[in-house]
């Protein structure tokens, strides 16, 4: 595709506007020959520090608010175009497959990737095309526009063309909003979970953090929105947004009853019989079936499908061994830690509950006390280790974890995650949780610049089998 059809709101002279162009980058190490290299302010480095290595790598043309000597053709825009035609650069190079596709748009702090894979699995279940992009199948929650438009085209290429109805859930995170990520787009459904303390270390305050949140409710980026209202900023959302709202509440769900094996409960005058595990999974569940029912799919038909529903890998992921129950879980955030331990105690309220638990580095310090103070008050025992350190020491972290712990509750500290695994299932009797939380699906750890091979859930089974549990 030529350089003047992408960039088709630009004057371009001949030479710049005839350059054949067949991939878009904003990161210079992805390059090759006939590449279109965006050079993008950046939180610690502007991207036009990069661009000669993206024309080594065969960039064909640099687009940036710089002015730039290459020895490329350089395209200069203001800062404030930049990501608009990033994105849709990004589309018009893959064929907009966004464009083929109802498109769900899921936000919040907590529950984003399990609604996002549920409201998936549900369209599958309804014999519809359907994936969910986020957490589970890239590396950031949200990818920049290239990598999110590429995810797109190889998603609905692989859709069958003979089914009628084609969706994709997205995970949108606040990062994204703030940085136009996913400017371009339009969703038929734009869905709130919850907000709560996280990512204070790049919003500032809870207020920033929830209008970048409240930002994808417009009309500019949804049709209409699905949002819980069970949730303080849900409520000051559906009463503030121009989009027709759909309000979803826990008294959604009628005569609901959990076990580790799943859960039954009455929706819309309609029997659900789910089997995802946690009382937060019912509330996952009446949104994803609300969301479904927004886009025109039959409520009966909807809470039927809830049967079929895969399990959201790491999420509320149970394991047993000799006698103990091990849950695994993502929970990362004060309010995830609290509302996990609640339920896995409502469901198992005789044995004792034992929680791993640690804190990623290099972001939101402040809210490291509340989760040592959350673990500590809903715990037996709690033992608090390493998450992903990046370049931060194990010891200071755990160190402002403990800080708020509560006094007289059993706290121990174990830096090595899997010494901690280990110690939490020693000290586990028969009839006792233990709760591995805040990696959840993830098979990595980064500890410094070591990325090293890492799943709470194979160390468990790993540990389980080695003391002789079936």
């Amino acid at each position: 595709m030529q350089l003047g059809d992408i960039l088709d709101d630009l004057t371009l002279d001949v030479a710049t506007s005839s350059l054949e162009i067949t991939r878009v980058e904003n990161d210079s190490r992805l390059c090759e020959p006939g590449t279109l290299f965006f050079a993008m302010p950046g939180a610690h480095q502007h991207g036009a520090s990069f661009a000669r290595d993206a024309v080594s790598n065969g960039a064909s043309c640099v687009v940036s608010d710089e002015r730039l000597a290459l020895d490329a053709a350089v395209v200069v825009v203001p800062t404030s175009q930049l990501a608009v035609l990033l994105a849709h650069a990004s589309a018009m190079i893959v064929g907009h497959p966004e464009t083929r596709v109802k498109l769900v748009g899921v936000t919040g702090t907590n529950g984003k990737t399990s609604v996002s894979s549920i409201v998936s699995s549900l369209a599958t279940a309804l014999s519809w095309n359907a994936a969910s992009i986020g957490t589970l199948t890239n590396e950031r929650t949200t990818p920049a526009a290239p990598e999110l438009y590429r995810t797109f085209a190889s998603i609905v290429d692989g859709f069958d063309p003979g089914t009628t109805k084609s969706l994709v859930a997205l995970e949108v995170s606040s990062h994204a909003l703030e940085q136009h990520r996913i400017d371009g787009l339009r969703f038929c459904v734009a869905a709130f979970t919850n907000l709560s303390h996280d990512h204070l270390d790049y919003h500032g305050t809870m207020e920033r953090y929830f209008e970048a949140k409240a930002s994808l409710f417009t009309n500019e980026y949804a049709k209409r929105a699905v949002i819980w209202v069970d949730d303080e900023y849900g409520q000051r959302l559906a009463a503030t947004t121009a989009l027709p709202v759909t309000p979803v509440s826990r008294r959604d769900a009628l005569e609901v009853v959990s076990t580790l094996r799943g859960s039954t409960y009455f929706w819309r005058d309609h029997l659900v019989n789910s089997p995802l595990v946690g009382d937060y999974n019912v509330d996952n569940g009446l949104m994803a079936m609300a969301i479904m029912s927004t886009l025109g799919a039959a409520d009966d038909e909807v809470a039927a499908a809830m049967a079929d529903v895969s399990a959201v890998p790491g999420r509320f992921e149970v394991l047993y061994g000799r006698g103990v129950t091990v849950v695994v879980d993502y929970a990362h955030t004060p309010q995830g830690l609290r509302r996990l331990l609640g339920d896995v105690r409502s469901l198992q309220p005789d044995g004792r509950l034992v929680c791993v638990f640690g804190a990623g580095g290099d972001r939101d310090r402040t809210k490291r006390p509340e989760m040592g103070r959350a673990a500590s008050e809903l715990s037996d025992i709690t033992i608090v280790t390493s998450d992903n350190t990046r370049s931060e020491r194990p010891d200071a972290i755990i160190d402002e974890v403990m800080s708020g712990v509560e006094t007289g509750a059993e706290v121990l500290r174990e830096t090595d995650r899997r010494a901690a695994i280990t110690l939490a299932l020693e000290l586990a009797h028969s009839g006792d949780v233990v709760v591995i939380a805040g990696k959840g699906h993830e098979t990595t750890q980064t500890l410094g610049d070591q990325v090293l091979s890492f799943d709470d859930r194979v160390v468990a089974r790993e540990l389980l089998r080695v003391s002789g549990a079936c």
